[in-house]
C-alpha cells in the first residue's frame, strides 16, 4: 500500500475508512494538496484524478491529513522523550505506533511526562515504592501486609507508623491507577455514555432579561445534548451567572476500575480499594471531567461553526439583481437617508441627502431629488438598508413610485449586516478616501444589490449576523472555516479579472492579497487584460499559481471566447479538437451550443469527467450558478412590532438558521422565530433540512411578546401535512361455517316459513 510523506498506510486505510473513500482517490487527493494544489481547483479540474470527489470530500480529507501529521509528529517527539528515559519497551512502542488517536496517545504518555511535585513523589522519596509494588502485584508473600509495612517505618524519612507507610504507598498506587491509559480510556466512554450536563445559577448573580432562566438548575445528558445549549451553558459561566459540573455516578466509575485493579483478594484488597476510592475522587474525576468539558466544547464548536458556514455560504451565493444600475439608501432618521447611485459595474456616480423624516415637508422635498437622480443616472433599482427608519423609507419609495407611475424601477429591502463596519474599513477608506462613512454605507448596500458575493468579501463574515454563538467559539478555527466557504462561493462563480475588486481577488484559488492587489494595479497601469495567458505578466503570478487560478478568472470580450468561459486553459486543446471535429471554430460553438449534439466523444482526447464539464460549459458559457433574483414583498402597514398581530399571515427573508430554528426578517427591524417543531410538517433533524439563509418564506404569527420584543412564527401551519397513502382495501374474511345445531335452526325456520 502506499506511503504518503509521514502518513503510515495504517493511517491512510483509516482515513479511507472513515470517510468511506476509495484509496485512489484519497492518496490523489493528499498528493495534489501535497504539490501546492487548492481545494476549489483540486475538485473542478482534477476529477480524473481523484475519481471525482467533491469540494466537501477533499476538504474533509485536508482536515485528517491535518489532524494526523500533527499526531505523527506529536508520536515521534513523545518518543524520542521516552527513549531519552531509558523506558521505552517494545510492548509501549507498538502501542504508540498504533494509536491513531490524540487522546489515547497522551494517555499512553502520561506516566513518563515529567511532572510537578506530588503526594505519590513525595512517598517515593520516603523510600514508599516497594511497599506500593507489594500492593500492585497482588501475590500472597512469606509475612502479612503489616509485617511487611512495618519494614518501612522511617521517623527520620518523615514515615513514623505503620499506617503512615500504607497511606504512602497507596498515594502511589493512586497516581498509578490514574495513569493507566486503558482505564482512562474506559471512564471517559463512561462519561460520554452516562455522564449529565448538570447546570445551576451562581448564587446572587445578576442576569439581565433573564437569559439564561432556563439553566438556573438543568441537567441533559452528555451524550445528546445539542451545541446550542452547550453553547449557552458555557457562554452564561463566562458572564458568571451559571456554573457546571460534569456528574456520574460514582458507583460507576468505581465498579469500573475495581474490576480493572483487583486480579486478586488478600490481606492487600482493602488498601487498593482505598487507593481506587481515593484515585477517582483526587485525581481521575476531576481529570476526566475536564477532558470530557473540552470535547464537549470541541463538538458544540464544531457544530456552531458548521451552522455559521452553511448560513454564509448561502448567504454568498444569494441571487444578484445583476449589472444595472442601482440607488442604495442608508436610511435615517435624524441626519437624513443617505442616497448613493452606482452604475452597473459598481461605480459611483452621484450622492445626496433625503430629509424624509425631519419635517412635515421633508417628503415633498425629497421626491424632486429622488426623481432627478433616476431620471439622470437611468436607475432601474432602488436598494432600501433594512436597518432604523427602513419601513418608513420603503413606504415613500414605493409611494413616490406609484405616483410618479414608474415601473421601470422596482424597490428592495437589503440587509446591511456588516454595513456600518465596512465604511469605517481600510478597505472603504481605500476606495473612497473623500467621502462620509454613510455614503459609503449607501455604496454597499446598493452594491450589494447588484451582487451579494463581490460586496461581502469586503466585510469581515463575523459582522454579518448569521453565526450561532461565534463570539464563544474557536475564533481561530471560526475563521479558517469561514475563509474556505468563501473561497469555495468565489471559486464557484467565477470572477471578472477586469472589474472584480482586489478583495474579491484575494479569494480565487491559488491568489494571495499581495498578488490581488499586483493584478489591480497591473490592470490600472496596462488597461484591461485581453486574455487569461496575460495574468502571468503580473508580479508575483508564475506557472503554478496560473494553474490554480486561471479556470475561475473570467475576461468578457476577450481575445479569446474561452476566457469567459470555466474552461481550464490546459483543456483549450480540447475544444479545439472539438471545433475542428465538427469543422467550424469555437467561437462558433460559444454562439450556438446546438451544435455540440453532434460531437463524437470517442474522438476526443480527454476523460470522461473532465470532457462532461467542458461540454456542459460550452452549452452555457460563463453562466452564473445562482438562482434567479426575486424580491421580497414585506406587508403593506406592518412596519413595527406593534404593528404585528398573532394569526397573521406574512412574507419574510431567512436571516438566520440555527440549530433550534430560524429567525425571519418580516420587516419591523425585530426578526421572528421560527422554531425547528414549526419548520415543517415532516420529521427534520436539522432546521437546514427545511430552510436556508436567504431564502423567502411565508410565516404566520404564533405570538407576539413586546416586552421582550418576541415573535413567534409557523411556516409548517401554512404547508398542508403530508398527504398519508390511502389504506388499502382488504376482502373481509368469509364467514365461519356453520355448526350443525346452527344449520338444523335454519332449516327449520325455513319449513315454519312455508
Amino acid at each position: 500500500m502506499t506511503e504518503t510523506k509521514n502518513l503510515s498506510p495504517e493511517i491512510l486505510l483509516h482515513i479511507a475508512q472513515t470517510l468511506n473513500l476509495p484509496m485512489r482517490g484519497l492518496v490523489a487527493v493528499i498528493e495534489l494538496l501535497d504539490d501546492g494544489g487548492t481545494v476549489p481547483f483540486i475538485a473542478r479540474y482534477r476529477k480524473e484524478a481523484t475519481g471525482n470527489l467533491d469540494e466537501v470530500q477533499i476538504l474533509a480529507i485536508e482536515e485528517k491529513l491535518a489532524y494526523f501529521r500533527e499526531l505523527a509528529d506529536r508520536r515521534a517527539t513523545i518518543l524520542a522523550s521516552i527513549a531519552e528515559q531509558g523506558k521505552l519497551t517494545d510492548e509501549l512502542k507498538a502501542r504508540i505506533e498504533a494509536t491513531l488517536d490524540k487522546s489515547e496517545l497522551e494517555d499512553l504518555y502520561l506516566p513518563y511526562k515529567p511532572k510537578r511535585r506530588t503526594k505519590a513523589t513525595i512517598a517515593r522519596e520516603k523510600g514508599l515504592e516497594p511497599l506500593a509494588q507489594y500492593l500492585w502485584a497482588q501475590q500472597p508473600a512469606a509475612q502479612p501486609l503489616s509485617s511487611f509495612a512495618a519494614t518501612f517505618v522511617n521517623p527520620e524519612l518523615g514515615v513514623a507508623t505503620i499506617d503512615e507507610a500504607l497511606d504512602g504507598a497507596r498515594h502511589i498506587v493512586a497516581e498509578w491507577i490514574s495513569e493507566d491509559a486503558d482505564l482512562r480510556k474506559a471512564l471517559r466512554q463512561l462519561v460520554f455514555d452516562e455522564g449529565a450536563v448538570v447546570s445551576h445559577k451562581v448564587t446572587d448573580a445578576v442576569d439581565e432579561q433573564d437569559k439564561f432562566k432556563m439553566y438556573y438548575d438543568y441537567k441533559e445528558p452528555v451524550k445528546t445534548i445539542p451545541s446550542h445549549r452547550m453553547l449557552a451553558i458555557r457562554r452564561g459561566e463566562g458572564e458568571n451567572v451559571l456554573y457546571f459540573l460534569i456528574e456520574v455516578e460514582p458507583e460507576r466509575a468505581v465498579a469500573i476500575m475495581q474490576r480493572h485493579v483487583l486480579r486478586a483478594r488478600g490481606d492487600w484488597t482493602r488498601e487498593l480499594e482505598t487507593a481506587i476510592d481515593d484515585a477517582w475522587k483526587r485525581l481521575l474525576n476531576a481529570s476526566i471531567q475536564g477532558e470530557i468539558r473540552l470535547e464537549l466544547k470541541r463538538r458544540s464548536d464544531t457544530d456552531a461553526i458548521k451552522v455559521f458556514r452553511d448560513n454564509l455560504y448561502n448567504l454568498l451565493l444569494a441571487p444578484p439583481a445583476g449589472p444595472i444600475s442601482v440607488l442604495g439608501i442608508d436610511p435615517g432618521l435624524r441626519t437624513g437617508c443617505k442616497v448613493a447611485v452606482v452604475d452597473e459595474t459598481g461605480k459611483l456616480l452621484a450622492h445626496d441627502v433625503l430629509y424624509l423624516h425631519t419635517s412635515k415637508h421633508g417628503n415633498a422635498e425629497a421626491a424632486p431629488k429622488l426623481e432627478s437622480l433616476l431620471r439622470k443616472h437611468n436607475v432601474r433599482a432602488i436598494a432600501i438598508g433594512n436597518g432604523t427608519a427602513s419601513r418608513e423609507t420603503d413606504a415613500f419609495v414605493h409611494e413616490f413610485l406609484r405616483d410618479k407611475g414608474i415601473s421601470e424601477v422596482f424597490s428592495v429591502t437589503v440587509s446591511e449586516a456588516g454595513a456600518s463596519v465596512y465604511s469605517a474599513s481600510p478597505v472603504a477608506r481605500q476606495e473612497f478616501p473623500d467621502l462620509d462613512l454613510t455614503v459609503r454605507g449607501a455604496i454597499s448596500i446598493a452594491r450589494r444589490l447588484q451582487d451579494p458575493l463581490s460586496e461581502l468579501v469586503k466585510v469581515d463574515p463575523k459582522s454579518i449576523g448569521v453565526g450561532q454563538y461565534q463570539h464563544d467559539v474557536d475564533q481561530r478555527q471560526l475563521q479558517e472555516s469561514l475563509d474556505t466557504v468563501i473561497e469555495s462561493c468565489v471559486n464557484k462563480v467565477g470572477v471578472d479579472l477586469n472589474t472584480s475588486s482586489w478583495t474579491l481577488l484575494r479569494f480565487v484559488a491559488g491568489i494571495t492579497e499581495r498578488t490581488a492587489l499586483n493584478i489591480v494595479s497591473f490592470r490600472n497601469e496596462k488597461g484591461s487584460f485581453r486574455s487569461r495567458a496575460q495574468v502571468l505578466q503580473v508580479p508575483g503570478i508564475g506557472p503554478k499559481t496560473f494553474e490554480q487560478a486561471a479556470g475561475f478568472l473570467r475576461i468578457r470580450n476577450g481575445d479569446n471566447p474561452l476566457d469567459m468561459t470555466a474552461v481550464h486553459p490546459e483543456s483549450y486543446p480540447v475544444v479545439e479538437q472539438i471545433a475542428n471535429s465538427l469543422r467550424t471554430t469555437v467561437k462558433a460553438i460559444i454562439q450556438d451550443p446546438q451544435l455540440l449534439e453532434q460531437v463524437d466523444r470517442s474522438q476526443l482526447s480527454a476523460g470522461a469527467f473532465t470532457l462532461n464539464d467542458i461540454l456542459s460549459e460550452l452549452r452555457k458559457p460563463g453562466r452564473d450558478p445562482r438562482d434567479t433574483f426575486v424580491a421580497p414583498s414585506f406587508a403593506e402597514g406592518v412596519r413595527a412590532i406593534g404593528d404585528v398581530e398573532p394569526g397573521m399571515v406574512l412574507e419574510g427573508v431567512v436571516t438566520n438558521v440555527t440549530k433550534f430554528g430560524a429567525f425571519v426578517d418580516i420587516g419591523v427591524h425585530q426578526d421572528g422565530l421560527v422554531h425547528i417543531s414549526e419548520l415543517s410538517n415532516r420529521y427534520i433533524k436539522e432546521p437546514s433540512e427545511a430552510v436556508k439563509t436567504g431564502q423567502i418564506v411565508k410565516v404566520k404569527v404564533l405570538s407576539v411578546d413586546l416586552k421582550a420584543k418576541r415573535i413567534a412564527l409557523s411556516i409548517k401551519q401554512l404547508t398542508a401535512p403530508a398527504a398519508r397513502p390511502a389504506p388499502r382495501a382488504v376482502k373481509p374474511p368469509p364467514p365461519p361455517p356453520l355448526t350443525m345445531d346452527q344449520k338444523l335452526a335454519a332449516l327449520s325456520s325455513k319449513w315454519k316459513g312455508r
